[in-house]
């Protein structure tokens, strides 16, 4: 055995550490760490984006497309064609966030000169939400927002799907198809849409204008209304059944984008099932939160009740009321704590908060998380609705 060497060896982390600390006391208290690849990505996709309305348009007897550009200091971030945007909302005394799907394209927020990107909003139904009626009704050229952009897998992707696209819209969720349409006539988009329009009459057709311009523009976009309360319409009559998707795929492989409200979602799901369309072949973009819970499937709750939520950030705690009928993000929303939520609908992860004790009521459909989540009792805020007390314990933003 080398005695030398094995006590060479042995005191080799005395060393080690006496060499770190001499080195430490040498250098500069300053920080010079940089990170390019983390400063690039901040410049692209900045956590917030300060933005301002420069134009409104009526777009149907319902809805305003408003357009934004960056305000001073800020530039707005790349996206992608189907991809939403978040809101930060004051109104009144609630302060909230709304996502809205991007309706521009996207080579529009990378023109030289006054790039932009729109959203369209509907107004006059209950099931659209108090945010968007606000923002329809008062929003107007020169209002200032804080923005949070892209967001989103409802996109085009050509190493995945299929180069025919067959859209099946309803209502306003017509807008992402908006935003594929324009970038697929402008040429930085290579794929053929096809658009199947689900709407009850003509008097309502959300961006009807628009779409037939592009259509009628580019020989890759077709825009098909189906109208499912006139009888006399000549075109396309009924749902979006089975029968009309397969006539409008042809013998195609198509992807298939499904976006609207949450009846929709369903019927078009059966309708797709009928004709064994592979799921790896559709794509559903989120629906937001159910606006009656005890309709879903497998509530048990009491929609009446009001319990109390626990909120703990970090060593602090704070108890607020939680009304059953509605999801704990909203509650939070209330009682001015902020978790920040980006879609509302359970999918991204950005209101996602520890459930320490009591018990939740989280819908199937609206149930994002990961399986270690799900394991470890994490919940997302903005899709679970409180069954009993409860305590959670939030991330201090």
């Amino acid at each position: 055995m080398k005695v030398r060497g094995f006590l060479k060896d042995a005191g080799g982390a005395a060393r080690v550490i006496k060499a770190r600390r001499r080195l430490i006391a040498e250098g500069s208290r300053e920080n010079h760490y940089s990170d390019p690849i983390r400063e690039i990505a901040d410049e692209l996709h900045p956590s917030v984006t300060r933005i301002r309305i420069v134009k409104t348009e009526e777009v149907s007897c319902t809805a305003k497309m408003f357009t934004f550009e960056a305000c001073e200091g800020y530039r707005l971030p790349p996206f992608e064609a189907g991809q939403y945007c978040s809101l930060d909302l004051k109104i009144g005394n609630t302060v909230t966030t709304r996502p809205y799907s991007i309706c521009s394209a996207p080579y529009q927020a990378r023109k030289k000169d006054h790039p932009f990107f729109a959203l369209t909003i509907r107004n006059g139904r209950p099931s659209e939400g108090f945010a968007s009626s606000w923002l329809y009704e008062h929003a107007e050229p020169g209002d200032e927002f804080d923005a949070h952009l892209p967001f989103g897998q409802f996109y085009y992707e050509p190493l995945r799907d299929a180069k025919h696209l067959i859209a099946l819209a309803g209502g306003s969720g017509i807008t992402p198809f908006f935003s594929m349409a324009q970038e697929i006539a402008h040429g930085t988009m290579d794929a053929d849409l096809t658009i199947l329009y689900g709407s009850r009459n003509t008097e309502d057709i959300i961006l009807e204008r628009q779409l037939a311009a592009v259509s009628k523009q580019c020989s890759r976009v077709r825009f098909i209304n189906v109208i499912s309360d006139e009888p006399e319409y000549q075109g396309e009559k009924g749902f979006l059944s089975a029968d009309l998707i397969r006539k409008y795929s042809g013998r195609e492989d198509c992807t298939y984008f499904v976006c609207g409200p949450l009846p929709m979602y369903q019927f078009v799901s059966a309708e797709l099932h009928k004709l064994r369309i592979p799921e790896r072949r559709i794509r559903f973009e989120v629906f937001g939160a159910p606006r009656d819970i005890t309709k879903a499937e497998g509530y048990h709750g009491d929609p009446e009740k009001v319990w109390k939520c626990t909120v703990c950030r970090g060593i602090e705690e704070q108890t607020i009321d939680a009304k059953a009928s509605e999801p704990l993000a909203v509650a939070l929303e209330r009682a001015g704590i902020p978790n920040h939520t980006r879609c509302r609908s359970g999918a991204c992860g950005y209101c996602r908060c520890q459930l320490l004790e009591g018990e939740v009521f989280i819908p199937s459909q609206g149930d994002g998380r990961r399986y270690a989540d799900r394991k470890f009792g994490y919940v997302h805020a903005c899709s679970s609705w409180p069954l009993s007390d409860v305590k959670i314990r939030i991330i201090i933003q």
